[in-house]
């Protein structure tokens, strides 16, 4: 999977691929390079992280799915928000990559309207919260024991 930030705040590419032609290349690159997928994210799940707006991350996110669909490279998208989800499902997004697992509200409705594939993903608290003293007493259970339970509620 190649990861592909179009945020401006990234922690791992310091926002260079938040203009449309140089994420294309750059996820070009990634596809030459063997990536079987490409996992474009509009919002930044960084620790401290601020939210963005639906229609902010639907425009960063949008128009390199569409083009690297239309190129014909299998796309996930990295969201939590139901409305970035319903929009990228009707481009032609091939997975939904979701770090708070479907736990949104709208966000397990939205997913199941499509036929995606479905990344479930476990962060304790939020982008702004994760770092501050998580606990656990089993981390292994607790987090095997939180997937479980997404995955019965997205089968449900």
């Amino acid at each position: 999977m190649g990861v592909l930030n179009v945020t401006p705040d990234s922690f791992s590419d310091g926002g260079r691929f938040v203009d449309v032609s140089a994420a294309l290349d750059h996820a070009e690159r990634m596809i030459e390079a063997g990536a079987a997928i490409i996992d474009v994210g509009g919002e930044s799940t960084r620790p401290g992280a601020a939210p963005v707006a639906a229609d902010e991350e639907i425009r960063r996110v949008i128009p390199i799915i569409e083009g690297l669909v239309s190129r014909g490279a299998r796309v996930s998208v990295d969201t939590s928000k139901p409305e970035v989800i319903r929009a990228a499902l009707s481009v032609g997004v091939h997975l939904i990559n979701d770090v708070r697992a479907l736990q949104s509200p709208g966000a397990l409705e939205a997913s199941a309207a499509g036929s995606a594939a479905i990344c479930l993903m476990h962060m304790q608290g939020t982008p702004v919260s994760m770092q501050k003293a998580p606990a656990y007493q089993d981390v292994v259970i607790e987090v095997s024991d939180f997937l479980k339970a997404r995955v019965e509620a997205c089968v449900a």
